[in-house]
């Protein structure tokens, strides 16, 4: 047992731990609780209510000027959506979106959604304004954030849990190979799982023949899933 839950946290210290609590944050704020307090801590960060639109924010976020939306559901803060103040051209919108994916791609605090396919760039020869238009095709891309700080202590603890809901300790104290590497992908799969709640994506939106990014910054734990039917 010890053996193999060393390997599963070893793995999972490669990735950075899930928090039990840990939930997405913008600008360090956690994107959660009420969305009068969410408005006030980032005017406390700089930005502005629109003039139009007092539960809108403006400002500036990664070098461009952007709109920042916040999304409740029963009450909870669920998403802050970014998006670009300002509409470009084709050519220049697949820069920006390309420069994005290449600046999640190098930060740290990030992984890829798909690891079989974390490449999400668009090649220079890919016509936006005609797969948007005649193949409703999306151009997007998405990232899970991973938790700031790890404790070792509550993964070992954790991963036992989940190993003992699948596992007898018998089983677990007598491991073939063949469950050794179930056992691994089990805690993989768990923790991608956990990751998914912390899901960081950003798309191209056309507006009759221009183009902005809008970046989705959601704490699934908050999201609607099916609660009030």
């Amino acid at each position: 047992m010890k053996k193999i839950l060393s390997i599963v946290i070893l793995f999972i210290y490669s990735v950075a731990l899930y928090a039990q609590k840990d939930v997405i944050q913008f600008l360090g704020i956690p994107v959660n609780g009420n969305k009068s307090v969410m408005i006030q801590k980032l005017k406390a960060k700089g930005y502005k209510s629109n003039p139009y639109n007092k539960d809108v924010l403006f400002g500036e976020f990664n070098g461009a000027k952007v709109n920042i939306h916040i999304v409740t559901n029963n009450n909870k803060v669920c998403r802050i959506i970014v998006c670009d103040a300002n509409t470009m051209d084709e050519s220049d919108i697949k820069i920006r979106f390309n420069n994005l994916c290449q600046q999640f791609q190098n930060n740290k605090k990030y992984i890829p959604a798909s690891l079989s396919s974390p490449d999400f760039t668009i090649s220079d020869d890919e016509k936006i304004s005609y797969e948007l238009l005649v193949n409703k095709k999306r151009y997007e891309a998405a990232y899970y954030q991973l938790p700031a700080t790890v404790d070792s202590i509550f993964a070992s603890k954790e991963m036992r849990s989940v190993l003992l809901s699948k596992y007898t300790e018998e089983q677990l104290s007598n491991q073939t190979e063949e469950l050794q590497k179930d056992m691994i992908m089990t805690g993989f799969s768990y923790m991608m799982e956990k990751y998914s709640k912390k899901s960081v994506w950003f798309m191209i939106n056309e507006d009759y023949g221009k183009y902005y990014i809008s970046i989705f910054y959601d704490n699934e734990y908050n999201r609607a899933n099916g609660e009030d039917l």
